[in-house]
């Protein structure tokens, strides 16, 4: 497991890693006195404004409404009630609430963006976004109802509430309990919204973004236990390694491919299993065995083109406007970096890429439990009789993941809804991409914990021949926490099993 000690600074440049060290391991976080020095900086221009009052230039949100409501002039004694207003009406969100983790992300996300200088915050917004971090309050923030341009609204108008006081937070034990109380007890005086704050707390696209970096993180790993488990099954299929010659990678210039045609030749390599059958006259195996290389390494390809991606979004202003100082006051800056289309395709291609290690995954699944194709393997697994069903409906529950995968895969970033009186009429629906990937990760778990099982069982029957080294140690670290199946069983608890090692990256 990662551990990081130092602290993640914010207005410094963040990793997709870093962001899971907080989310997840609750790695602590600092302002370095840069970024507090381009906060006070932009939030000077903001006070200009707020000086002139009514007879100022109209700013958006900052002393005007906000979407269709741009044109209408707020007065001057109405502009700090106008932030607050605008994280109440905004608190609109539905569904099933976010993990915490999802919610740190979010955090961490917000405060950089506030970190970078041109949000015009005061210093102290900054600063208690970060003591929600340090001291774990954590909101409660329902998981749709964004749209993926203006911002993710909803969800960062539900992580504020808690900011200024209102709303929920999620305890320890999972309850809910009132925001206002649970920032005080943290010693986090709540913070009344001035000018253009409440507007540059939830312009952006950190719902998406802290999503979709969790996934991708957790995506990684999946193709590093995705070439492992085909070892274990091209193992106790008796497959051949001749596939993954360094020659025939070398004529495909795909680094994906190259990287995972390496990898299996290390997981396959000093293999008794292999040796047995080195002259047999079987000439090819199927697809799903031979083609490793070219299916999970697209799929490394594409993870790592949305890493790119998400990891860029992370380090950028998604504020709207964007203060901008100059030698004589400065420029204050309308324009749509809050629209998520980037982070729609990035996600949408991780989705449909990651699904694909569970769709090759569960056809070297039913080669496994298939008599007709497992070499001689007992039907599904089972001991020999009829009387024992083996791992029949574990590959019932892999197929039935993977066909829900093919309805998920469907690109959300292709779909635009017109909302706020057509002034926000074109929008990237981002945020559902980022929800399916993350549902798709979890079955993608789920299937290769499938054929971890499915795998060592088949690696079982094999013995005495012993599979290559690496192959062994997976093998034996499934066999710690799950028993070999000789009868029938309740497989649920062993499938659980074997998707918790999957998820922690201890099958690679």
């Amino acid at each position: 497991m990662r551990l990081v000690n130092t602290p993640v600074s914010v207005g410094l440049a963040l990793t997709l890693l870093d962001i899971e060290d907080v989310a997840v391991r609750y790695r602590e976080v600092r302002v370095p006195d840069d970024a507090r020095a381009n906060v006070r900086a932009s939030r000077s221009a903001i006070e200009v404004i707020v000086a002139r009052g009514d007879s100022g230039k109209a700013v958006y949100g900052v002393n005007t409404g906000f979407g269709a409501l741009a044109e209408t002039r707020i007065p001057a004694d109405q502009m700090r009630a106008l932030q607050q207003n605008l994280i109440r009406s905004h608190a609109a969100g539905v569904g099933a609430l976010l993990g915490v983790a999802e919610v740190r992300a979010m955090i961490l996300l917000r405060a950089q963006v506030l970190a970078l200088g041109y949000s015009g915050v005061r210093e102290e917004v900054l600063d208690a976004l970060v003591a929600m971090l340090n001291r774990r309050v954590h909101p409660c923030v329902p998981s749709q109802g964004s749209v993926g341009a203006s911002g993710d609204l909803a969800p960062l108008a539900h992580v504020c509430l808690a900011l200024i006081g209102e709303g929920e937070v999620l305890g320890e034990d999972g309850r809910e309990y009132d925001a206002g109380r649970a920032m005080r007890e943290a010693s986090i005086e709540p913070i009344v919204l001035q000018a253009k704050e409440g507007l540059s707390l939830i312009n952006g696209t950190q719902y998406i973004t802290a999503l979709g970096a969790l996934s991708l993180c957790k995506a990684r790993r999946l193709a590093d236990a995705a070439d492992a488990t085909a070892a274990m099954s091209i193992e106790a299929l008796l497959g051949s390694v001749v596939p993954f010659d360094a020659r025939l990678h070398a004529l495909r210039a795909h680094p994906g491919q190259a990287h995972v045609a390496e990898r299996m030749r290390g997981l396959l390599a000093d293999s008794e299993i292999a040796e047995s059958h080195a002259d047999c006259s079987k000439v090819q195996d199927p697809y799903s065995l031979r083609c490793t290389p070219q299916v999970h390494g697209a799929t490394r390809d594409a993870l790592q083109y949305a890493w790119t991606v998400l990891e860029r979004e992370a380090n950028s202003v998604t504020d709207n406007p964007s203060v901008f100082l100059t030698d004589d006051g400065a420029d204050i800056l309308s324009g749509g970096n809050f629209h998520g289309q980037p982070l729609g395709y990035a996600l949408d291609l991780a989705a449909i890429a990651t699904a694909e290690l569970a769709n090759i995954s569960e056809r070297r699944i039913e080669q496994l439990v298939n008599p007709a194709l497992s070499c001689n393997l007992t039907p599904f697994l089972a001991a020999p009789g009829g009387m024992h069903s083996g791992y029949m409906i574990a590959q019932v529950a892999a197929a039935s993941l993977v066909s829900e995968n093919k309805v998920l895969c469907h690109p959300a970033s292709v779909d635009s809804i017109p909302s706020s009186a057509n002034k926000e009429d074109h929008v990237s629906m981002a945020s559902i991409s980022a929800r399916k990937f993350v549902s798709i990760v979890q079955n993608v778990t789920h299937v290769l914990g499938i054929e971890l099982l499915v795998a060592a069982s088949g690696l079982d029957q094999r013995a005495p021949l012993k599979p290559a080294k690496r192959v062994a140690a997976l093998h034996a670290k499934l066999r710690a926490v799950v028993a070999p199946l000789t009868v029938d069983r309740v497989l649920y608890k062993d499938m659980k099993a074997a998707s918790e090692l999957v998820a922690t990256g201890e099958i690679e």
